[in-house]
């Protein structure tokens, strides 16, 4: 009797055992998954206005369903310091952008999390330090780095949710928390840098660290500034970039600037020894065809990186119907109904 006891109690903990690795194998596997992602820091508030999205049948279904359906397995959440409640500038304060990354891991996606260390917008042409900063000299301002991101973090590690990414800063080629993290003094950058990475890994040790830089295909832009970023010992993991032909100089189409895009994803890769990953992408709605054609271009030059070096693609707003935003680089159209842009991350690459 006892002897049969030890073979049940053998074979049952075989059994735990063999069901910890597939468990294990089963959460590493997304880890290797190539990122078809999408920015829907807007879709609180759309929803809140009563925006209705429809299938391509044009049956009511959750944003989320729909992103999936469509190939999209990662979704990014800009998170700002004490936003106000407009409805196109406001929101994406700590407790909404927790509520959303809940809300999207339950349908399976993965995170990332920008911090744009604002109150609102942060991008090249602005900047702006939020108010609550505002007169502190730049030793507080390093620990108003440090704190700020470490309680946005352990929020979203109290919710259940780990970020895949995470960026510090946002669009940052002139720097950030203007004027003392401005480019023209590359020292403070770098500490302010690296108190929002120290503050993630504290929390977060296996979240990648990006730092974003704008104009993608600008190969002597990125040079420059990740030189800086080396030379003063700025800490990083992934270099992420934003794609938007739409914003280039005549508004080129993208067949004009998609081999400069590959070339400097393969120049930051051999330059640096990082990942790379486009974070922003988006072409003009109406013209559905050539933004769904431009985004399988993007994919493939990402993806074509060495050694899975190029982690993925993420289209900002592509929810964002300009309906509702009066932003005209979404991938949705006028009949709540995502284009047919957003096929291009069914493909197979």
């Amino acid at each position: 009797m006892k002897t049969s006891i030890k073979r049940i109690l053998v074979v049952f903990i075989a059994v735990v055992l063999m069901a910890g690795c597939t468990t294990k194998k089963l959460t590493d596997r997304p880890a290797s998954t190539f990122a078809k992602g999408a920015d829907i820091s807007w879709l609180p508030q759309m929803e809140a206005t009563g925006y209705k999205f429809y299938n391509d049948k044009g049956v009511e279904e959750d944003c989320f369903k729909i992103l999936k359906d469509h190939g999209i397995n990662s979704i990014r959440l800009r998170t700002w310091v004490n936003p106000s409640d407009d409805r196109a500038s406001g929101h994406c304060s700590k407790d909404e952008t927790v509520a959303m990354a809940v809300r999207a891991q339950k349908w399976g996606m993965r995170i990332m999390i920008d911090f744009h260390y604002s109150d609102s917008w942060a991008d090249p042409g602005k900047q702006k330090k939020p108010a609550a900063w505002e007169g502190h000299d730049f030793a507080q301002l390093l620990k108003d780095v440090y704190n700020y991101t470490f309680d946005v973090m352990t929020a979203l590690k109290t919710s259940g949710v780990s970020p895949d990414w995470v960026q510090v800063g946002n669009e940052t080629a002139s720097g950030m928390i203007y004027p003392e993290g401005s480019t023209s003094n590359w020292t403070q950058l770098a500490q302010l840098i690296n108190q929002g990475y120290d503050a993630i890994k504290a929390v977060s040790p296996n979240s990648k660290v990006i730092l974003h830089v704008d104009q993608g295909n600008n190969n002597a832009r990125f040079r420059t500034w990740f030189d800086n970023a080396k030379a003063n010992g700025a800490k990083y993991d992934v270099i992420g970039l934003s794609y938007y032909p739409y914003w280039l100089t005549g508004n080129p189409d993208y067949t004009l600037s998609i081999n400069d895009l590959g070339n400097n994803l393969l120049d930051m890769v051999s330059r640096y020894g990082k990942e790379v990953m486009v974070v922003e992408v988006g072409g003009e709605d109406y013209k559905a065809q050539n933004t769904y054609d431009m985004l399988v271009a993007v994919q493939k030059k990402v993806k074509a990186v060495p050694n899975g070096k190029g982690l993925g693609v993420l289209y900002w707003e592509p929810e964002g119907a300009k309906s509702w935003s009066h932003y005209g680089l979404s991938a949705w159209g006028d009949d709540g109904r995502p284009t047919k842009a957003l096929d291009a991350f069914l493909i197979d690459l």
